[in-house]
């Protein structure tokens, strides 16, 4: 039976040795299977011309047949360029070579006839095209050559090494011609004829030789459907597996600690959608199998307070529990309100930080072994293996994108049996990438804010307009308001931000001479950070101008004015979170958005969504589609635990929840994968998922 994945890339013709190495460093692929599944990210239609007279600034990539009218170069050293213009008859186009002159001058000559493909670009009012590819026209030729022309991602690396799109084509093309035998199946011929999916052979061919829009388009639903369809079987069985064999403490008994809080110490009346989860988890703990839970919920809806609950569940049956959180600012603020809402209540509260005094720590292990400390709250200091419980039972992981792989799952092995698990999210996480990225764990969603929050009012404003914006913090001041301004901090052009931000903070300073201004930004030295913060949450400091470092888990009640300096350079899901830094009190709130006239459409597009709606979940929704699920908020830190060759999150909504029914239902029936129509999917979940991290049990 054919086995390409023990073929070795080096025997693809035109590739050899060097080559080989190349595609495996740039590319991490090492067989040729895994050169097949690299596919193109587009496709060109080489069967259209434009003429020139038609073309305009918002075309793409075009096609045109005509002739070359000069050449000139211009420009001395490292300036030159080649220079020439091309005539199809209809009108003319510039054509501009950087590099290569030599060559282009040698081999192209004026009136001869050929095909230029490229993407054209306007400068001035002149139209330019940057190194098109070219072909000659010759008499018996049938042009154009091909019809859809794939297109692939390539490094830089490799395109200095001649390794560009066009020569990764040539090599997918010469490896197809090379086999010689049908590429095996991987699904079972029941699944292929019910849905009606092409073979793998042709649906693999026609990725990298289309021969027209319709077959390719099969092909990619072959594929996608399968890619699909084994992460979720994948997920799934992993699940089932993970029920049998990791069991977990029962806690069946709701006692005084529990009772006496909710009758006598809750802040305010909890809303159905709270009530709600805390009937999911009170559910799950009861039973003998360990809880899995992932609690969303946006800013300000509550989650703390179901967490507490959970934990004093927890500490009614007799067992500890635990809150790590990814900053030391968020840590003491989960402290200071839990103690505060069990302030008069026998529960000991312990709180563990980087910055716990040795003391203070020898003082912590000690209640934490004997058992008199309840509920410990800190940061990554939890995992230090100094710190051990008498009987950790529930662990509670806030904005867990926050924290590594390895860091959490240290969590895990503090006590005999895994605790149970409530991972927290205050970023909406869309429904598909949720069943997708967290689709072992439970999900439970707090949909409402508590009573007395207001939304907050979300108004756009151009960075020319500053008086009305200064005139309104100023009123917001006077009544004893405070204030954020933040300003974007983006790697690439970190530098700048910097100098933006060090001028933001000094016009800030000249606007409002009388008033305390803090600045917080990453450079700063933790220690001095922490004093910046703790000024603005003490109210010392009124305005603090930073960058997203103050994003996640500061709360200030009393700060109403979000100002979002160039928002269009913000993603909607970190737009959303750092909007809900304010609204946190009972007064009105708001979120200015100000951004540069110039916006793109993509841009205002974001920003229409964010004074249109407060709704999180909207927001992740627009987001995925903008952005795709690989730059949302958080997925890059927490790792997306498996490799999409081909499918698409935001894309391919309903082929996922599609997939995902169907794999529950072959489980259902043959959940060991045991059967000869099913040994194809026990093979293919082992051959994909074999390296695969034990993500169930450290979401």
């Amino acid at each position: 039976m054919l086995d390409l994945a023990n073929r070795e890339l080096k025997f693809i013709p035109g590739v050899g040795p060097a080559r080989a190495e190349l595609l495996k460093k740039e590319l991490q692929i090492s067989n040729q299977e895994d050169l097949l599944y690299i596919f193109p990210y587009k496709y060109i239609d080489r069967t259209k011309f434009h003429q020139i007279a038609e073309l305009t600034s918002d075309v793409s990539y075009i096609q045109l047949r005509g002739k070359f009218l000069t050449f000139e170069t211009i420009g001395t050293g490292r300036v030159k360029r080649l220079r020439a213009m091309f005539s199809d008859g209809t009108g003319t186009i510039e054509v501009v070579w950087f590099k290569g002159l030599k060559y282009v001058e040698d081999k192209y000559k004026p009136g001869v006839e050929y095909i230029l493909f490229g993407k054209p670009s306007v400068y001035g009012h002149q139209l330019s095209m940057a190194h098109p590819d070219i072909e000659t026209v010759t008499v018996n030729a049938a042009y154009p050559k091909a019809g859809l022309q794939p297109f692939y991602n390539t490094t830089e690396t490799m395109k200095s090494h001649y390794l560009n799109s066009k020569a990764l084509h040539t090599i997918q093309v010469s490896l197809i011609r090379s086999i010689q035998e049908r590429i095996p199946e991987t699904l079972p011929d029941s699944m292929l004829k019910k849905y009606r999916l092409m073979p793998l052979h042709d649906a693999l061919t026609q990725m990298h030789l289309p021969t027209d829009q319709a077959r390719l388009k099969q092909a990619r639903y072959r594929l996608t459907f399968e890619e699909l369809f084994y992460l979720q079987l994948h997920i799934l069985k992993y699940t089932k597996d993970r029920e049998k064999k990791y069991r977990g403490y029962p806690f069946r008994h709701i006692g005084a600690l529990f009772n006496t809080f909710y009758h006598d110490y809750l802040p305010y009346e909890l809303t159905n959608a709270q009530k709600r989860v805390l009937k999911e988890i009170r559910h799950d703990m009861g039973q003998e199998r360990q809880m899995n839970r992932l609690l969303q919920g946006d800013v300000g809806s509550g989650k703390t307070l179901v967490a507490l609950m959970s934990m004093l569940m927890a500490a009614d049956n007799g067992f500890q529990s635990s809150i790590m959180a990814p900053t030391e600012i968020l840590a003491n603020q989960h402290y200071e309100t839990i103690t505060s809402f069990l302030d008069g209540m026998s529960v000991r509260v312990g709180l563990l930080t980087g910055s716990t005094k040795p003391k203070d720590r020898k003082v912590l292990h000690e209640g934490l072994l004997s058992g008199d400390i309840q509920l410990l709250i800190g940061t990554h200091a939890l995992i230090e293996e100094t710190v051990q419980f008498k009987n950790l039972g529930l662990v509670v992981i806030d904005e867990q994108h926050r924290f590594g792989v390895a860091q959490r799952s240290r969590l895990w092995l503090k006590n005999e049996m895994p605790p149970h698990v409530l991972v927290m999210t205050a970023t909406p996480i869309p429904r598909t990438l949720a069943m997708t990225v967290y689709g072992d764990l439970d999900i439970s969603v707090i949909d409402e804010l508590p009573p007395g929050r207001k939304p907050v009012k979300t108004v756009h404003q151009y960075e020319n307009k500053r008086a009305p914006i200064i005139q309104f913090i100023r009123g917001q001041l006077a009544e004893g308001r405070q204030v954020y301004i933040v300003y974007p901090l983006i790697q690439e052009s970190e530098k700048s931000d910097y100098k933006n931000l060090e001028e933001g903070f000094k016009m800030t300073r000249e606007a409002f001479p009388d008033v305390e201004i803090g600045m917080v930004h990453g450079k700063l030295k933790p220690a001095e950070k922490e004093a910046q913060m703790q000024a603005f949450v003490s109210g010392k400091s009124k305005i603090l101008v930073a960058t997203t470092v103050i994003e996640v888990g500061v709360n200030v009640p009393n700060a109403t004015i979000m100002v979002i300096e160039s928002a269009e350079r913000f993603g909607l899901s970190q737009l959303h979170q750092l909007r809900g830094r304010v609204g946190r009190g009972a007064d009105q709130s708001y979120c200015m958005l100000v951004t540069s006239y110039k916006l793109s459409e993509d841009s205002r597009k974001r920003i229409e969504i964010m004074t249109s709606t407060n709704d999180g979940f909207e927001i992740a929704e627009a987001d995925l589609k903008l952005r795709g699920p690989g730059d949302l908020e958080g997925t890059q830190q927490s790792g997306i635990p498996f490799d999409l060759k081909i499918a698409n999150l935001s894309r391919d909504v309903q082929l996922t929840e599609f997939v995902r029914n169907l794999a529950r239902s072959v489980l259902e029936v043959d959940p060991e994968l045991s059967s000869e129509e099913n040994r194809v999917m026990k093979i293919q979940l082992k051959k994909r998922f074999s390296q695969s991290i034990n993500w169930g049990v450290i979401s």
